[in-house]
């Protein structure tokens, strides 16, 4: 036996023989086939004796073990993407690397406030923008609030700023009408919001969480989905109370509410006024507002539980340059910039009218031949500081010396650039008066001046919070745009020119905003009624409710309404371009294109 067993341990695995023990042994194993006799009998000996017979091939049971293939290896799929190179894993996507883990389930708060977010959108904004843009937006930031508290977040100072300043953006739609500072206004706030949901700080954050919620709109939608269906199956009785409750509610306002309107004529027009006036007719558009809203409400309590961590994009520097390489063409950039500044200092002591002598320009043709080459050269200086700093050298103390007294020098330098683009728009404005493109370039150009300051204080007391003082600065520039009126003051300052220039383009006027109003009322007969009709005319026309209608419209109809426009068969044209018998200014005509 024990020859048997160490013959039988030193035969190969893939043998023939082997296999015919393995079938043999199977075969063993069944009573009554083909069973040797018990070992230690004559029978048992004379077989161990006598030499091993052929027997047919077999067909191998089906745990013969792994060597026998069931499969040929070329029809088997690939472990691996044969087109992926070896060595390299395959790429993960970038949102599933920079966002957490899934939130935990939506909470009873976050849904009943995506829920107000939904009705009131449904039934507020489908009239304009006013008040209603911040009374929507005021239930989608609880729920917002309430998904991050679920999620173990914490509020933090800047996103408290953020948060905050978004909500003041807001208010721009509820004061004034001009649409394009109520667009700026909006734009601005949906960016700050999404950066109170990111809680970005770098450069990349910043720019990336500022582009709104369009990576958490699906994931938000998915997560309100399952919430909802696991709340309603593990609390149907819950939910068909809230639904008992709900509709005995409305059911109440209703009747009573039109009891008492039928009773009462003040209070109709009260409820009316306050009621939302929603029709058939609108049910296609009321549903997509629905729709918007939901989505919107969704996406940006998903953002608050699981935000995508932009700052996890990081951007290499690029390759460090030896200081006279870097040096040298911001060196020269310097003195042509100061080179400039004289001439401008110059100019500004007491040369101006010998530069016009010599040149043959007006007043107004050179503010104009100068301003948007400056607003350029200031865009321009802020790129090439990018750039600078990109490639700047990194050495030791010495190479941070020379990059801060540089750049340092190259911003005080362009600062100046600005004051002198600002002179200069104010000549222009003067000559021909304000307009919305001449006050939107001009508060840019302001705006750049802020921005190199703020780069001059990060060279004294680190970058660390330039991105997102940057950000704040252009909120805060937007926000005081809107609130300073611009089609106010473009009014103002033409109603004051007149006085001056006696020079008015009341065709330009009258396509202002109602904001407007207020300043043209100032206007002399029949000049006031000339810019005015216009404003009557669409203000009566115009029924909005009190939540789509904004202060700078409510203000505008009662000041017509006191003071009605006045019926003149003149020439309105004529008499706002050419009054009492003078050219616009000094023999300049009073149109200009820009």
């Amino acid at each position: 036996m024990s020859d048997q067993s160490s013959d039988a341990s030193s035969r190969p695995a893939s043998s023939p023989e082997s296999g015919d023990d393995a079938v043999h042994t199977a075969s063993d194993a069944v009573p009554g086939r083909g069973s040797e006799p018990p070992a230690g009998s004559p029978g048992r000996a004379k077989a161990a004796g006598k030499p091993a017979r052929a027997s047919t091939p077999t067909v191998p049971p089906q745990d013969a073990g792994p060597d026998v293939p069931k499969v040929p290896a070329y029809l088997k799929a690939p472990q691996t993407d044969v087109w992926q190179r070896p060595g390299r894993h395959q790429p993960v996507g970038l949102l599933t690397r920079l966002r957490p883990p899934a939130p935990p389930a939506i909470g009873a708060a976050t849904l009943g406030a995506v829920l107000a977010t939904a009705l009131l959108s449904a039934l507020l904004l489908g009239d304009g923008l006013g008040p209603n843009l911040l009374i929507v937006a005021v239930p989608a930031t609880l729920g917002a609030f309430f998904a991050a508290r679920s999620a173990g977040r914490r509020l933090r100072p800047w996103t408290a700023v953020w948060a905050v300043g978004g909500l003041a953006l807001l208010a721009i739609p509820a004061l004034r009408e001009a649409g394009w500072p109520v667009f700026l206004a909006v734009v601005s706030a949906l960016a700050l919001g999404s950066l109170a949901l990111h809680g970005s700080r770098s450069w990349p954050g910043v720019l990336l969480g500022s582009l709104g919620l369009f990576p958490s709109a699906a994931a938000g939608v998915r997560w309100g989905w399952h919430g909802v269906r696991d709340r309603a199956d593990d609390s149907r009785g819950r939910v068909r109370t809230v639904v008992r409750s709900t509709a005995v509610a409305v059911v109440l306002l209703v009747v009573f509410g039109a009891l008492f309107a039928s009773a009462d004529a003040a209070f109709a027009d009260l409820l009316g006024n306050l009621t939302p006036d929603v029709s058939v007719g609108d049910s296609p558009w009321r549903l997509f507002l629905f729709v918007l809203g939901l989505v919107g409400a969704l996406a940006a309590a998903y953002s608050a539980a699981a935000p995508v961590r932009w700052d996890g994009i990081t951007v290499r520097p690029g390759k460090a340059r030896n200081r006279a390489e870097w040096a040298l063409p911001l060196i020269v950039l310097n003195l042509l910039f100061a080179a400039f500044i004289a001439l401008q200092l110059v100019v500004l002591l007491g040369g101006y009218d010998k530069v016009l002598e010599e040149t043959g320009l007006l007043p107004a043709e050179y503010a104009r031949q100068g301003f948007w080459q400056l607003l350029w050269a200031t865009v321009l200086t802020l790129i090439v500081i990018a750039l600078a700093l990109r490639w700047a050298p990194r050495g030791g103390p010495g190479d941070r010396t020379l990059v801060r007294s540089v750049l340092g020098t190259l911003c005080v330098l362009t600062l100046v650039v600005v004051a002198s683009a600002l002179r200069r728009m104010d000549l222009y404005v003067d000559a021909f008066g304000l307009t919305r493109l001449r006050i939107s370039v001009a508060a840019v150009e302001l705006w750049l001046g802020v921005v190199l300051v703020l780069i001059l204080a990060a060279g004294v007391f680190g970058a660390r919070l330039l991105p997102r003082a940057i950000a704040v600065s252009a909120a805060a520039g937007v926000l005081a745009f809107g609130l300073i009126s611009p089609d106010g003051l473009i009014a103002q300052q033409n109603v004051e020119r007149y006085g001056s220039h006696r020079t008015i383009d009341i065709d330009y006027l009258k396509g202002l905003s109602a904001d407007a109003v207020p300043a043209l009322d100032e206007l002399p007969e029949p000049l006031r009624s000339c810019a005015l009709e216009n404003f009557q005319r669409d203000l009566a026309d115009l029924d909005a409710p009190w939540y789509s209608s904004s202060w700078g419209e409510v203000r505008a109809r009662d000041i017509l309404e006191e003071h009605p426009v006045q019926s003149h068969e003149v020439d309105c044209y004529r008499l706002g371009t050419k009054s009492d018998g003078r050219e616009g200014h000094e023999g300049e005509s009073s149109y200009d294109p820009y």
